[in-house]
């Protein structure tokens, strides 16, 4: 029995749908024919401007509901065929509302896979992430799929959140070992793109810094500027998503990481400079108690396995994903103006 799942006439549930993920995974599966996108979430932390592009597409359907609700789910899993989980609190809202997030993160996972058991869908693909290799100095070199995971020196929101995504990728293998569920685990990396939100952890250096420097103060770099970073274009990450339902893969989990890792001063100096701007950033201590993108010394993630097993490679470089996604903030703030 094969664990391909094609896109084409299928019908395909995204939990935690509106979300950058989730509006641009919606938008890959619409465009490689699915018969139907249900978008479930309850806007606690999605937005309705991700997913106002999509909004009046035939084959989109939009169902509010919570993950801590099993009949929500229940009710809008009925009918398709394969399931993308990306429901989670990441570490900013997990330091605000670390029993929210251990509920949503975990309890979530449960009620969702136990609803795709239910309506007997046919794969799932798990949004996981890098953070299930930990955080802090020892973090460091090639980050492969067999790397464990390392706690000490991080913040305990960090720390929570990794942990949580190892609970969600068990909890997979063990519907796998119970029930035969088809599933692929995706790892994903910091993402941006269009629709980025600055809420969270990944948006800050990016949007901090071009708002700085629109206008007309210095970019800021936390620590020594050699921090690394790994980010992943969020089309990229849509097309693996994609590709992990069409796969013939079934219990792997894999990196889904950007082409290659930068640090955050690289990163600043980038941004400074597609801003159109010659500033030189300044160095400045972390904030005590402010969780910002904490990643430790300097690592890549691998993501040779994604090829092998899924047949997929990150293809937008760093710049060119900035200068999309500065030109789309642009955009948004000309229309709201």
């Amino acid at each position: 029995m094969t664990a391909a799942l094609p896109i084409a006439g299928n019908r395909f549930i995204i939990v935690g749908g509106a979300s950058l993920v989730g509006s641009a995974t919606a938008a890959e599966l619409l465009d490689a024919g699915a018969a139907e996108v249900v978008l479930f979430d309850n806007f606690s932390m999605g937005s309705e401007a991700a997913i106002a592009h999509l909004r009046d597409h035939p084959r989109l359907r939009l169902v509010r509901g919570d993950v801590r609700y099993l009949p929500d789910l229940l009710r809008a899993m009925e009918g398709c065929d394969g399931a993308l989980l990306l429901a989670a609190y990441m570490t900013l809202n997990m330091d605000r509302d670390p029993w929210g997030g251990l509920d949503v993160n975990i309890r979530g996972v449960q009620h969702a896979l136990e609803a795709v058991r239910v309506n007997g869908l046919k794969k799932v693909v798990f949004a996981s992430s890098n953070a299930v290799y930990g955080y802090g100095p020892n973090v460091k070199g090639e980050l492969v799929e067999t790397t464990p995971f390392h706690s000490v020196g991080a913040p305990p929101a960090a720390v929570l959140y990794g942990a949580t995504k190892i609970i969600g990728e068990q909890l997979c293998r063990d519907y796998r070992r119970r029930f035969g569920l088809d599933y692929v685990v995706l790892r994903y990396s910091t993402v941006y793109g269009e629709r980025q939100h600055a809420r969270a952890a990944n948006a800050l250096y990016i949007v901090e810094t071009l708002e700085r420097v629109r206008k007309g103060e210095r970019p800021q770099v936390h620590g020594d500027g050699s921090e690394t970073k790994h980010f992943v274009y969020v089309g990229d990450l849509a097309r693996a998503n994609r590709m992990a339902f069409e796969a013939e893969a079934s219990d792997v989990a894999v990196n889904a990481s950007g082409p290659r890792p930068v640090t955050t001063l690289e990163l600043v100096r980038l941004v400074t400079r597609l801003a159109g701007s010659d500033l030189e950033p300044e160095f400045v201590g972390d904030t005590p108690g402010k969780v910002r993108l904490t990643s430790g010394g300097a690592f890549r993630i691998a993501h040779e396995e994604a090829l092998r097993v899924i047949g997929w490679r990150p293809e937008v470089e760093m710049e060119e994903g900035l200068r999309r996604l500065i030109a789309w903030l642009d955009g948004n703030e000309a229309k709201a103006g």
